[in-house]
């Protein structure tokens, strides 16, 4: 899609600001591309879930740990052999139309998205591709939905929840037109479809009878969701200069800039910044298959050689936070055994060198300039620090489809590459965990942690899974097959305007938030 022009959007800045006292109860969020559609899950990328988000939701939904809940289901029953989920609906959910959500919503919702036709994201995670299926589900009565497995999965409900998958949303009939074909999601969310203008907006605006989750408290998608505001537009602004113009004249309330504005912004009076924090994970990936690489001493003198706290400021603007695991650090199971990391320590790494038998050997780094990842700001960092202890690291910069396709083909020494957010820690290791004869792009493969990962998809026991996490840690830190360095932080400029506007996960929460 083309961007929309500088000149286009600076008028349309100048409308909006013009319009605002007289539109007290809106406010306005940037977004840097259009949505890609407003079906949930299907024809999507992060962008168009932030959006799609407000207006839809599913049996189950994210907590702002990352575990997850009943939101359309009062409750969630699971049998005892973990095969059978129950869940019993809300009593007086509505639908944007205001017709009330009953089972056969949910019935007709799941067929649709297990229709091939339907093209949704998720299908292979039910439909036994991947190895879990739903065997059955059924509609006993008008409050309740049961599904049944094929065995037991720990992350059957964060898969219903993942926002790729349109957090599997219950949608009425009227969402699609008579010969089935997509129209505009008919949702329970706290916002409703208003007006989509390709390439400029598109505009939410609140359901007066929404039925908020329980809770005085937002809680993720869980909580207190009630739209304090009639209307919130998300306005395609492209270029980040744009964005801080309209943040500093009041045209925009809200929007995500990059870690290079922050300082001018923080000067503004009338511009606070969010930090934003999410499970994406920033890393350097080692080729454990390399000739050099391969020695596991050689990949922990290169951990000691790195001071990973003043990285991760630098390449943030003071913003980030280390975090050397694979468990988010806002999540319920980052516990004190995850908090190990490695040390700053020259004098270890250039002993370690001398036990690996390093040569001088070159050791590349592939990095890329993509505006809202670090990857050459950490390469450019690591690159000083480890020419510092007498390894001769040199950087490569390629075009990001590079990148990633040497990436998949494992075809790199080190490469300074950024993970998407995975909430329950299983999914997290299994980002990076896998038989590299099979699949590549996988960076660590030892046995052992392999058969932990796969226990830890099965296992439903929390401190049994806590332990399994725990463990998995220690063997990474031990073998460093890669060095993780911090968990995503993105900035957001606000308007003083706007109170209670909150991000997670990097997707804007239209609810909660309210205009003085």
């Amino acid at each position: 899609m083309k961007s929309v022009p500088t000149f286009r959007v600076t008028i349309a800045l100048a409308l909006l600001a013009a319009a605002a006292s007289a539109q007290a109860s809106s406010y306005v969020i940037s977004e840097p591309a259009d949505i890609r559609s407003s079906n949930p899950g299907v024809n999507r990328d992060d962008t168009t879930d932030g959006v799609v988000l407000n207006m839809v939701e599913g049996l189950a939904g994210y907590r702002a740990n990352g575990t997850v809940g009943p939101l359309l289901a009062k409750s969630i029953d699971v049998s005892a052999d973990g095969l059978t989920y129950t869940f019993t609906l809300r009593d007086g959910v509505k639908f944007h139309n205001g017709e009330p959500m009953t089972s056969a919503d949910v019935m007709w919702s799941w067929k649709r998205y297990m229709d091939p036709a339907t093209d949704w994201r998720c299908r292979t995670e039910f439909d036994g591709r991947n190895g879990l299926k739903v065997e059955e589900v059924s509609a006993p009565d008008a409050r309740t939905f049961v599904m049944k497995l094929n065995h037991k999965s720990a992350v059957f409900l964060d898969t219903l929840a993942r926002t790729d998958c349109g957090m599997t949303a219950i949608l009425n009939k009227a969402s699609v037109k008579a010969d089935g074909s997509w129209d505009k999601p008919v949702g329970t969310g706290p916002f409703m479809f208003g007006e989509w203008k390709r390439g400029e907006y598109i505009v939410l605006k609140a359901f007066k009878d929404y039925v908020s989750p329980p809770g005085d408290k937002g809680d993720g998608y869980l909580g207190n969701k009630k739209p304090l505001v009639d209307e919130v537009k998300f306005l395609v602004v492209p270029d980040a200069s744009t964005v801080k113009a309209g943040l500093i004249s009041g045209a925009i309330d809200a929007g995500q800039i990059p870690y290079t504005d922050v300082p001018e912004l923080k000067s503004q009076k009338a511009v606070r910044i969010l930090v934003a924090s999410d499970s994406a994970k920033h890393t350097m990936l080692f080729q454990t298959r390399d000739p050099a690489l391969k020695n596991p001493k050689l990949r922990l003198a290169i951990a000691a050689s790195l001071d990973i706290p003043q990285i991760v400021q630098a390449a943030t603007e003071g913003l980030g936070t280390p975090n050397a695991s694979a468990v988010a650090r806002d999540s319920a199971f980052y516990d004190k055994a995850q908090q190990q990391s490695y040390h700053y320590d020259p004098a270890l790494a250039q002993k370690l060198l001398k036990e690996a038998g390093y040569k001088g050997e070159k050791i590349v780094i592939y990095a890329n300039k993509r505006a809202h990842v670090p990857s050459y700001q950490v390469a450019v960092m690591a690159q000083a620090m480890m020419q510092a202890v007498g390894i001769n690291a040199q950087i490569e910069v390629l075009e990001w489809a590079t990148q990633l396709d040497r990436y998949n083909k494992g075809n790199y020494q080190i490469s300074s590459f950024s993970y998407s957010s995975r909430l329950d820690p299983a999914l997290s290791y299994e980002q990076f965990s896998g038989d590299k004869d099979k699949q590549s792009r996988k960076v660590w493969d030892d046995p052992q942690a392999l058969a932990l990962i796969d226990e830890s998809f099965s296992e439903l026991d929390t401190a049994k899974r806590q332990a399994i996490f725990d463990k998995l840690h220690a063997m990474m830190m031990a073998q460093a097959p890669l060095i993780l360095l911090s968990n995503g932080n993105q900035p957001w400029g606000v308007g003083k305007r706007l109170s209670g506007f909150t991000v997670w996960e990097g997707k804007p929460f239209a609810w909660g938030a309210s205009v003085q």
